[in-house]
């Protein structure tokens, strides 16, 4: 990998389980939704289809709810890095970004920036081990590519 290649980097334990997550999330709410039927507790009134089908639409809301958590996704390339987490997105050049960390024991890599703020890369999951250091290291590379580049001016 050369060191102004572009990188495109997600989480992929995370994404699995909110998708396994979600489809189970709407099976049960389809499930408890065709149980409502009948007269409820003290017989007085009794579920409608209107119900079920409220039932069924809380369950896909719920379960994509869920899928907002496979949202996040970190693009870098020679001009800058772009990050979109679960909720929020940001485009960064190579400027005012000062070192790349993942912290040992941090659930997720960040971007320490040069007024001190640390910006989370949730889709560099310390969960996804392997993946997500080479993520680190590849996000390293384009940044040092970057300074190299200004000191060489």
């Amino acid at each position: 990998m050369s060191d102004t290649e572009p990188v495109t980097l997600r989480p992929r334990r995370i994404r699995l389980v909110c998708w396994v997550s979600a489809a189970v999330l709407l099976v049960v709410f389809s499930l408890v939704a065709t149980s409502l039927t009948g007269a409820t507790g003290n017989g007085y009134g009794s579920f409608q289809r209107g119900d079920q089908l409220a039932m069924i639409g809380l369950g896909v809301f719920a379960a994509l709810g869920i899928l907002l958590f496979t949202r996040p996704r970190v693009e870098a390339d020679a001009r800058g890095v772009r990050v979109r987490n679960v909720i929020g997105s940001y485009e960064l050049p190579w400027e005012v970004v000062r070192g790349v960390r993942f912290d040992r024991g941090a659930p997720w890599a960040s971007l320490e920036l040069h007024d001190d703020d640390l910006l989370p890369m949730v889709a560099l999951q310390a969960a996804d081990k392997e993946l997500a250091v080479e993520g680190v290291r590849a996000l390293r590379r384009l940044h040092q590519a970057h300074l190299a580049a200004l000191a060489a001016r």
